[in-house]
């Protein structure tokens, strides 16, 4: 894939294809891994051996938040991958510092971690104006020790540039929803101007397009199922990608990306599928919860 399809910044970081993950360098000078595991929608009951199955397939992250409900099952697998990276959320209920400081506290309990990788602001909520006191809360945590990185999901440049001139603090990463239906050029670019690491969910657009004439062709070029190409897609861009399932065989079909590229033709015939109104998740700027 020539250089016009990543930033120089992504460029030196891409996944390689030789079998190996790779680990991606934020902003504040940690390593996250650029493949991990989502668990949104597992159920809590199943968690804990989805999860360490997935560690023990060779995922090196785990993708949570208070509001899934399986944070606890997520820190069980923790206590026997100690060694797995871990991402949680604050909820849109809890924005204001005294209560993310409170949930941060619940959420760290239920993982039975003393020390969180990554903790990020799940939603913007902009019309409550709570956004920066809770930044400050996270900020205040990880200058105490109890967050290695923190970040943010779903924010718009706006959100972003408002946050940033009211605490002075970039976050590391934005997580947002990322597919090839819904591709977030302009986001992605914004997030890279100011050295912001995007990480994609839902990408695989729930499955949207994955049956389309242009992934199943190159998937028959590469010897790959439509999935592994959506993700090697992602990883070529230099996303941070979390694909969730709760089946083994599916587990192991998505961690099976590393040994091939997508060159610049198949790059240029995906970036075809964007969409104006290819979201399938809540607008950031009118959510509610």
């Amino acid at each position: 894939m020539s250089s016009s399809n990543v930033t120089p910044h992504q460029a030196s970081t891409t996944s390689s294809a030789d079998g190996q993950q790779v680990s991606l360098q934020l902003n504040d000078g940690t390593q996250i891994p650029q493949f991990g595991l989502g668990v949104y929608k597992t159920p809590a009951d199943e968690t804990a051996e989805i999860v360490r199955y997935a560690a023990k397939a060779g995922y090196k992250m785990v993708d949570t938040a208070s509001f899934y409900g399986n944070e606890s099952g997520v820190g069980d697998a923790l206590q026997d991958f100690p060694d797995l990276y871990a991402v949680t959320k604050l909820w849109a209920a809890d924005l204001g510092y005294d209560k993310a400081m409170r949930a941060f506290d619940e959420s760290a309990r239920k993982l039975r971690r003393d020390v969180v990788d990554l903790y990020l602001i799940h939603w913007p909520m902009p019309k409550t104006g709570l956004t920066a006191e809770s930044w400050k809360a996270l900020i205040e945590l990880k200058n105490e020790g109890r967050i290695r990185s923190i970040g943010v999901c779903n924010f718009q440049p706006a959100h972003l540039t408002q946050l940033i001139e009211e605490t002075g603090v970039k976050p590391v990463l934005n997580q947002i929803e990322l597919h090839p239906s819904f591709q977030q050029k302009e986001l992605r670019a914004f997030n890279e101007s100011l050295d912001i690491r995007t990480e994609a969910w839902s990408p695989l657009g729930r499955g949207a397009g994955l049956d389309g004439e242009i992934v199943t062709s190159i998937a028959k070029k590469h010897g790959k199922t439509p999935g592994q190409v959506t993700l090697r897609w992602h990883l070529e861009l230099g996303n941070i990608v979390i694909p969730k399932s709760a089946n083994p065989k599916r587990l192991d079909e998505n961690l099976d990306v590393f040994d091939f590229r997508l060159d610049e033709d198949d790059m240029q015939r995906i970036a075809t599928l964007d969409r104006a109104d290819g979201r399938t998740g809540p607008d950031p700027d009118t959510a509610e919860f």
